[in-house]
C-alpha cells in the first residue's frame, strides 16, 4: 500500500487528512483515530471521552505505517497505509458500531 504524498493535520478541525498521488484523500476526525486500534494490536477496549482530542504529531515510520501522537498522551501502535485505506472504506460503519457501543455501556463522548 502506497504512503500518501501529503499528511496534513487540521488542528482547528481535529482532523487528520492524508492526500495522495491519484488525487484521492482520506480524511479522520481525530476521535474517530483515538478510539480505533492501531492494526496488531488485538483486540481493542471500548474507550469513551476523547471527543476533544487532537492529533499532535503524525510522523511516517518507515515507508509502511504513520505513529500518531494525541493529546491525551496516547502514541502507541502504527496505524498501517493498509489499515488506514481500511479504515477509510468503513468509517462510517465503524463510526456507528462505536457510538452504539458506548450507549450500552452507558459511556459518552465527553
Amino acid at each position: 500500500m502506497s504512503e500518501p504524498a501529503q499528511i496534513r493535520i487540521r488542528q482547528a478541525d481535529k482532523r487528520l487528512d492524508l492526500d495522495y498521488e491519484d488525487g484521492s484523500t482520506l480524511s479522520f476526525a481525530a476521535e474517530f483515530l483515538r478510539v480505533q486500534p492501531p492494526a496488531g494490536l488485538g483486540r481493542a477496549e471500548l474507550v469513551a471521552g476523547k471527543r476533544q482530542v487532537r492529533i499532535l504529531a503524525a510522523s511516517p515510520t518507515g515507508s509502511c505505517a504513520l505513529r500518531l501522537k494525541f493529546s491525551d498522551g496516547y502514541e502507541s501502535g502504527s496505524y498501517s497505509w493498509e489499515y488506514l485505506r481500511e479504515l477509510g472504506r468503513e468509517q462510517q460503519i465503524r463510526w456507528r458500531r462505536y457510538l452504539h457501543l458506548l450507549e450500552q455501556a452507558g459511556l459518552g463522548r465527553d
